[in-house]
């Protein structure tokens, strides 16, 4: 499968309805008996790691240069709502979380796939502050960092 992602590039004299759409990237993905992988700005990604299995972990950078992360499922098959739309079977891929190793940065990287939709919701957080408060959150003293929230919508066949 192919994906190709456009853009508007920011044009202060154009209202942004009158922004032409241009392409920025092309990503695809392929599904093996044992993987779901994805490459994303020329990087492969292992998203799914197949049998899938509550706690079953596996390296998402594998085939890549980024370095290990150890993904893994937190839960499969839950009924959940996303953006109003109710999935019965929704499976929650935890690829990151270092919540209690790190008191100046915060990665947090997950995705939730529902059965026979795909991709449902994404989040990242990777955040920094060089400020360390006690008891006080990477989140609640932000200096640097991006969070970003992707969400269901609507599916189909195009």
């Amino acid at each position: 499968m192919k994906i190709v992602r456009y853009i508007k590039k920011y044009n202060p004299v154009l209202s942004y309805d009158n922004i032409a759409w241009t392409i920025k990237d092309v990503w695809s993905c392929i599904k093996t008996n044992t993987s779901y992988e994805v490459v994303e700005e020329n990087v492969r990604l292992i998203k799914l790691s197949f049998p899938v299995k509550t706690d079953a972990y596996w390296n998402g950078n594998a085939q890549n240069t980024i370095g290990e992360w150890d993904y893994k499922y937190n839960y499969i098959d839950n009924t959940e709502t996303v953006n109003g739309t109710l999935f019965e079977k929704v499976l929650f891929v935890e690829q990151k979380d270092d919540k209690l190793k790190n008191v100046i940065h915060r990665q947090y990287y997950i995705e939730k796939y529902a059965k026979n939709i795909g991709l449902i919701y994404r989040e990242i957080k990777d955040l920094y502050s060089n400020t360390v408060l006690l008891n006080v959150p990477v989140e609640q003293r932000i200096e640097k960092g991006i969070i970003y929230k992707q969400t269901y919508i609507t599916h189909g066949t195009e």
